[in-house]
């Protein structure tokens, strides 16, 4: 999430200037919780409860679902934000500088998968659900959205950085979520992420979210399949490997042979992962961003980098 110091951020400033309101992210965090269980953890009414809830979600803090539960339906709130950046104005407007490679869905080099297991462009599946052979289809380019139960699929990237440019940091962007038989807000698994064969770390996703259509989603999708995910950040810097924020190891731009030419970048659900809940990846036309996979590489021109250039 992005704020900055407008009127448009101030209902997320207001939902966090609650001490009862962080309670209630900070038990969020970990599992999602019905209305009476937050208020039973915070020791207040349900009536209270549900108005602190309608401020999260109005700020889009958090997501709710009505669930079937013991004595009847209940309402299911759930996390929605893994981070937040305050953006404040100044007076240094330089961007910095980056090589962008947009990566769709379908253009991997290489997988090995097992069902649950499918994929889809904006007008349609592409072949039948849980058949692996269709992962070759030439259609596979066209893919908006792909998904697996386990296994890995990879991805070869073109690295563009010159000889007089600077590596700072690789930053890769993505739409992702678990992959349950057909959907489950509560069904963790664990993500590999791999770059240029050096496990990089995982992160534990929370979900296969399909309480609500995608923003993107088209409207044929079927119901009971796939919806969103969640924005993730992966960034690869000097001082090791991070996720939204959290250090996942001590992987760096150097170790991972960042100047070679190509990449290779490989999710995966592994055979010994605590949690195979599968890997769901979204990309335009479906989930709720309406992006392929971003790959930024950031970095700064070297001293006499222009008169290098000139040489050359």
């Amino acid at each position: 999430m992005k704020l900055d110091l407008t009127e448009e951020s101030l209902p997320v400033y207001e939902a966090l200037s609650s001490s009862v309101r962080l309670h209630m992210l900070r038990l969020l965090a970990v599992q999602p919780m019905n209305v009476k269980e937050l208020a039973g953890s915070v020791k207040l009414s349900s009536a209270i409860m549900t108005m602190h809830v309608r401020k999260l979600e109005a700020a889009g803090l958090i997501r709710t679902h009505m669930a079937p539960g013991r004595s009847g339906l209940q309402k299911i709130c759930t996390i929605a934000v893994d981070h937040a950046e305050i953006l404040f104005p100044g007076q240094d407007k330089t961007e910095r500088k980056s090589h962008r490679n947009e990566i769709p869905v379908g253009h991997y080099s290489n997988f090995q998968i097992e069902p649950t297991c499918g994929l889809a462009t904006t007008e349609q599946v592409i072949g039948n659900f849980d058949d692996p052979r269709y992962f070759w289809d030439l259609e596979r380019m066209n893919a908006g959205i792909l998904w697996f139960g386990k296994g890995y699929v990879e991805y070869k990237i073109p690295n563009f950085l010159l000889s007089s440019q600077q590596p700072e940091e690789l930053v890769i962007t993505m739409e992702i979520a678990s992959e349950a038989p057909s959907i489950n807000n509560n069904w963790p698994s664990d993500i590999t992420f791999t770059l240029n064969g050096h496990k990089l770390g995982f992160w534990t996703s929370p979900g296969d979210y399909g309480d609500r259509q995608g923003k993107y989603t088209p409207s044929w999708w079927p119901a009971l399949t796939n919806q969103y995910g969640l924005l993730k950040q992966l960034r690869v810097t000097p001082k090791g490997t991070f996720m939204d924020g959290h250090k996942l190891s001590e992987v760096t731009l150097d170790q991972v042979g960042i100047r070679s030419k190509q990449w290779t970048f490989m999710l995966s659900v592994e055979e010994d992962a605590e949690h195979i809940g599968g890997l769901t990846l979204f990309g335009k036309g479906f989930g709720n961003y309406n992006e392929d996979m971003l790959v930024d590489l950031y970095y700064t021109d070297m001293p006499d980098s222009s008169e290098a250039a000139g040489s050359a």
